[in-house]
């Protein structure tokens, strides 16, 4: 009994031996066996590249004053409200006139009074009154001595304090920021923004300076609604590089929407066409190495070319070959530009499409 029990375990050693065998003979083969990477590929060649920058930025309107009441006194009447249009010299308020009005009839009645005494005194001198042929030393004389330029004067003051009575707009704009009240002490009116105009401030990296260029066009687009699109002027760039590397650049633009107001944040992009580069989608360069790779095809297989990027957009790059690595890319060469996170060097691949673009 104890010999065919050990027979019987020597034979299922032995079958456990020769099936381990035959798995490891099928993996060899199997790994002997190499999967093809079905592809998509394109033909380089030199063709126009549209740059894109895309940088936030905030519109400013183009010219904003604190507005002040020019004199002390309480506001009697309010004519306009936040948002208010209003036109050049336009009446915002109005403070108390009483006392600056009982002024003006006061220095009024004292000029004439002193215009009576002039008369008087020109015809002292032997002239007939003030309409008389008088020298001119002689009528600034009499005038100084009889009153007549000091009530003169007074009178200016006067209606110049009454006039201050009333808040009148320096320029076109809107009102914002009304801190005003009606039969409170006149002191800050609110705002006035000029918003015929915005300008828009937005920075851009040191490396990118090289892509704006003052006059050009760039778009601008608000985030509350990025269907609308409006377009300005590059104006200024700040010759000054920040401590981050960044460098202020103000475009302006003509407000044709009720909607935009100062301080509203927008997306602006900088569009520029460079020509003569070699362009592909950005899903045919990928990473190896800390180095930009894209893949080309020779033999059937995917061969790696380290490549630099010289521009970007938002769909595309503008390639050259690396300066560390000491690669070229030329017109006419087959590369990759689907399914290739995977490739290696050597990787056996398939052309599932070839496009020229």
């Amino acid at each position: 009994m104890m010999i065919r029990t050990c027979l019987y375990i020597l034979m299922l050693v032995a079958c456990m031996a020769c099936n381990k065998k035959k798995e490891t003979r099928e993996i060899g083969n199997a790994a002997e066996v190499k999967t093809e990477t079905e592809v998509e590929t394109m033909t380089l060649h030199k063709s126009s590249f549209p740059l894109q920058l895309v940088c936030n930025g905030k519109l400013q309107a183009i010219s904003r004053s604190e507005i002040s009441f020019p004199s002390q006194g309480v506001v009697t009447r309010i004519y306009v409200h936040d948002g208010s249009r209003v036109a050049k010299g336009t009446l915002l308020a109005v403070t108390d006139k009483r006392d600056r009005l009982l002024q003006v009839r006061k220095c009024e009645r004292n000029l004439e009074n002193a215009r009576i005494t002039l008369a008087d005194k020109l015809i002292s001198l032997g002239y007939e009154g003030m309409d008389a042929n008088i020298p001119s030393d002689v009528m600034n004389r009499a005038k100084l001595s009889s009153g007549y330029t000091s009530a003169q004067m007074q009178l200016v003051e006067a209606k110049a304090a009454l006039a201050d009575c009333e808040l009148r707009a320096p320029f076109a704009g809107r009102i914002a920021d009304m801190e005003c009240q009606p039969f409170q002490i006149a002191q800050k009116f609110g705002k006035l923004i000029n918003d015929s105009f915005f300008d828009v401030e937005f920075k851009v990296l040191e490396v990118e300076l090289k892509s704006i260029m003052l006059g050009e066009t760039v778009k601008i687009i608000p985030f509350v609604d990025d269907r609308k699109v409006f377009t300005g002027k590059i104006l200024q760039i700040n010759p000054l590089v920040d401590e981050k590397g960044l460098v202020k650049v103000r475009a302006r633009m003509r407000n044709t929407d009720s909607q935009l107001i100062d301080g509203m944040n927008v997306k602006v992009v900088v569009e520029r066409t460079i020509p003569n580069m070699i362009v592909v989608p950005k899903q045919a360069v990928v990473e190896r190495d800390g180095y930009h790779v894209i893949f080309e095809v020779s033999d059937s297989e995917a061969v790696w070319t380290y490549v630099d990027i010289l521009h970007a957009n938002s769909t595309h790059y503008a390639i050259t070959g690396c300066a560390a690595k000491e690669t070229h890319v030329h017109e006419g060469e087959r590369v990759i530009i689907s399914d290739n996170q995977n490739l290696a060097d050597g990787t056996p691949v398939k052309l599932k499409k070839h496009r020229c673009k």
